[in-house]
Formats: C-alpha cells, sequence, structure tokens
C-alpha cells in the first residue's frame, strides 16, 4: 500500500489580488447577489470558485463568448472560533444557508418582500455540508451550490480520497488544473475583504465584482492566457486517472491543449500503472477511479462535450489505454457513434462495443444494466454469426429467424451494424423492412378455417410469415 499523499500546501494562505474595480459583474447575475451572499456568510468567508471563475475570464481575456452558467459554485471557509456563544455544530455551507433562510443579522439580506432575496429549497448532500439552494432575487430563480472549504489525501492511488475541512486555500490546491483553482473571494459591498498578500496577475484584467479578491495561488490566469491545461502536482494522475478524460472534455470545449509537462505526466503514469487492479483482474475489484467514476466522466464526455474532438484528444495522448487496449487501437470509433445517433442507441454502449473485451468492461464501469444487456447481446449475436460459414447463401427467412432469436434486440442489431458487421446488408435490410413483415393472416382466420389453438398454429404462422418474407424479397 502506497503512503498516504495529499497535494503540498500553499505556503502563503492566499496569494491574492486587491479588491477588484467595480462594473465587471457576472453577466446574467444580479449584482446584488454576490455583497448579500458575503454577508450572509458572516464572519465566515465565502467564494465564488469554478467555472464561472474560469469562463468570466475566458470572456474578458480572450473575448470568449460568456457561456452562461445555469448554476454557480460557491465555497465557504470557516472563520475562527468568535467566541462560546458561536455555535460550530454545523458546517460553514449549513451555516450560510441557515442566514439565508431567515436568520441573518445583516439587513441587506432579506428572506420576503417585495425585492428580497427568497430561499425556495435548501438540500443538503453528502456527509461534508454541501448544500444546494434554490434562491430567488426580485423574480429571478438561481441555483447555487454551496460546499464547505475542505482537503483531499489520497490513501491510495485511484481510490477516493480522505477528506476533511480545511481552508480556501487547501480548497484550491486539491483541485484538477490550474484554470480552475483560482477564486473570487467575497466580500462586503464596501470593499472589506480582509488582509491581502499581495498582487499576481492584473486585477484589471481579471475582472470581477465589487468588494471581490480574485485568488489566483497557482498561476491559474497565465495558464488561461496561454489556453493549456496544467495539472497541478506530479500525482495528480496516479491519485486521480479520471483527470485526464476531465482534461480531455476541456480541450474540446475551450480549445485548450495539455501543457507538456502534465502530458509527460500522464505518460510516466501510465507506463507505471500504478493502480492496484491491472487489466485481466477481476471487474469487480477495480479502484473508483478507473470504474465508476471513469464511467461518469465519460458520459459527461458523450453527453455534453464536442465528442469527436474529446476522444479523439484521448486517442492521441494515448489514454483510451485507460479503458482499454482495444479501444486505445480502434480506428471506427467515430462510425459507431455516428451510426449509434442514427439507430437512437446510447453513446456509451456504441463506443463500449470497439473493446477486446465489451462486457468486462462494462462490468468494470458499472455502466447502466440496459446498455449492459445490450452489449452482451451483441456479443451473443456476433459470435453466433461468426461461427455460420455460409451466411452469403441464407435466404431471408433464415436471417430472421437468426436475428429474432430469443436474447436478440433490435438494439443489438443495430449495435451489430454500428460496428461494422459483415454481410451488413442483410442486416440494415432486416432492420429497416424484414422486421416489419406480417403473415398476411392472423391466427383468428387460421382458427377460423379449421386450426386448432397451439403449438401448431403458431408454427403455421411463423411459415407464412417467412415465405412472405422470401417472397417479397426477390
Amino acid at each position: 500500500m502506497m503512503r498516504p499523499f495529499s497535494p503540498p500546501p500553499v505556503t502563503s494562505p492566499e496569494r491574492s489580488h486587491p479588491s477588484l474595480p467595480g462594473g465587471a459583474d457576472l453577466p446574467g447575475i444580479p449584482p446584488e447577489l454576490l455583497p448579500a451572499l458575503a454577508a450572509a456568510a458572516a464572519p465566515d468567508r465565502v467564494a465564488l470558485v469554478g467555472g464561472a471563475v474560469r469562463d468570466l475570464l475566458l470572456h474578458r481575456v480572450h473575448a470568449d463568448p460568456w457561456r452562461g452558467l445555469p448554476d454557480l459554485d460557491l465555497v465557504v471557509e470557516a472563520a475562527p472560533l468568535a467566541g462560546p456563544q458561536d455555535s460550530r455544530s454545523r458546517s460553514p455551507a449549513l451555516r450560510l444557508a441557515d442566514r439565508l433562510a431567515g436568520r441573518s443579522p445583516d439587513p441587506r439580506v432579506q428572506t420576503s418582500g417585495s425585492g428580497g432575496l427568497v430561499v425556495r429549497a435548501i438540500r443538503e448532500h453528502g456527509a461534508y455540508g454541501t448544500v444546494e439552494l434554490e434562491l430567488e432575487l426580485d423574480g429571478q430563480p438561481l441555483l447555487l451550490d454551496v460546499a464547505t472549504a475542505r482537503r483531499e489525501t489520497y490513501w491510495q492511488a485511484g481510490e477516493n480520497p480522505l477528506v476533511s475541512f480545511g481552508s480556501l486555500a487547501n480548497d484550491l490546491a486539491r483541485r484538477d488544473f490550474s484554470i480552475n483553482a483560482m477564486a473570487l473571494r467575497l466580500g462586503m459591498a464596501d470593499g472589506s475583504v480582509g488582509p491581502t498578500d499581495g498582487a499576481t496577475a492584473d486585477p484589471g484584467e481579471a475582472g470581477g465584482h465589487p468588494g471581490a479578491t480574485f485568488l489566483d495561488p497557482h498561476g491559474g490566469l497565465e495558464d488561461l492566457r496561454q489556453r493549456q491545461l496544467r495539472l497541478l502536482h506530479e500525482r495528480s494522475l496516479r491519485d486521480d486517472p479520471t483527470r485526464i478524460v476531465r482534461a480531455a472534455r476541456y480541450a474540446a470545449r475551450l480549445g485548450f491543449r495539455l501543457e507538456s509537462g502534465s502530458l509527460e505526466q500522464w505518460q510516466r503514469t501510465l507506463a507505471a500503472w500504478p493502480w492496484s487492479w491491472r487489466p485481466g483482474d477481476p471487474p469487480a475489484l477495480a479502484p473508483p477511479a478507473l470504474g465508476t467514476r471513469l464511467r461518469m466522466e465519460l458520459e459527461l464526455l458523450l453527453e455534453r462535450e464536442r465528442t469527436s474532438l474529446a476522444l479523439a484528444a484521448l486517442q492521441d495522448w494515448g489514454a483510451l489505454a485507460l479503458l482499454d487496449r482495444g479501444l486505445q487501437a480502434d480506428g471506427q470509433w467515430r462510425r459507431r457513434l455516428r451510426w449509434a445517433r442514427r439507430f437512437g442507441l446510447p453513446s456509451l454502449a456504441a463506443l463500449l462495443a470497439g473493446a477486446e473485451d465489451p462486457v468486462a468492461l462494462s462490468d468494470r464501469l458499472q455502466i447502466p444494466h440496459r446498455q449492459h444487456r445490450l452489449l452482451g447481446q451483441f456479443m451473443d449475436l456476433r459470435e453466433r454469426l461468426a461461427a455460420s460459414q455460409y451466411t452469403e447463401g441464407w435466404p431471408p427467412s433464415r436471417w430472421c429467424t437468426v436475428l429474432e432469436a430469443p436474447g436478440v434486440s433490435p438494439e443489438a442489431v443495430a449495435l451489430a451494424l454500428c460496428w461494422g458487421f459483415r454481410p451488413r446488408r442483410p442486416l440494415l435490410r432486416w432492420w429497416c423492412r424484414w422486421r416489419h413483415i406480417r403473415p398476411g393472416v392472423s391466427a383468428a382466420d387460421l382458427i377460423a378455417s379449421g386450426l386448432a389453438p397451439g403449438p401448431l398454429l403458431g408454427q403455421r404462422l411463423a411459415q407464412l410469415r417467412s415465405e412472405r418474407i422470401d417472397r417479397e424479397a426477390r
């Protein structure tokens, strides 16, 4: 077992900017929201983190279009104990939610009435005080994700980290890339945000909100200027290999490249394969970062990103080998995904169909049951057809018998078409035409003609359908 590891500490609590000039509000966000959040958090401190800060800087530095986020990510850092009456029984994130819900001492934080900030719902998630808030401000609905600042320690590569409360510096240091490790620490509306430790970039270029302090302890702004993705520390991918999939997502979405040192880290990590599970081991023994968490990142890539660009980046970096060697060498995934969209098949199953052992890989990733069953049916059908030596001379009715056998779904036939099974024409004709042909007479007609109900009735209907299929296919 490897020794526990956590990211190196930030020697200065915050390498920050002085308060930023006004007039640079987040597009689409009411300007009074952020000061109200800071007021409600006091004496704790709250910071805007994640995609909102990164995309705001992209908007200002590179004039990239503002993408408009459906929610805002906030981190609350606990203040030192203010006295015996100051309860620490609830996490800072939950304390912020409580104050917004009606227990704030600050008059700027209203919870009812015209023009006030109204809390519609509070939902707590997980054991570390993560809260989802549904708000309404001046009639505008808002969704906030509020978390308590925390630190993470990876006790073994690829496993879930050990999590504990920490500082905002700890929280930024646990993130994946430098461009996601920037924050806007919110202050009171008069700009009183507490002491700072010097500037690291031009605050005018960074943009921000009145009373906000831009925090950039890991040089994210410079990487953003250069449009590059840089990992925060040398064991980043060893700890969590799903970060390479996230890198491909950002590369496709933002047009960024993977910084050379980070690419070298990936290549060294993959060559060492430091994870306890190896290909060929029982799928159930895979650590989360090679199993369920990896699947979740893939689902995000396939559902939300420019899929071809992201997968091409993974393949170029050699990162599809994290899934399967067959997928890394696969040159047909673009065609499979294109045809899967036409057939209405799930993209994840279509991608995994190119693996050396799709069923074992789906077991390891714990993909949804419907997709797992589809891959199993696809493999059975592929093996059944591959075992038949003379399919070229089969009549259409014979194809129908095989493709409609118990345990074979139409989706499995469609996946075989996506995969590129040969001969292709009979499968495509079955999908488009043959499977829809009916016998021409009903069971009631045959019974009326004197055929008794039972197995012979079913056999006769099947015979009549086969004859009609062969006749109409000429």
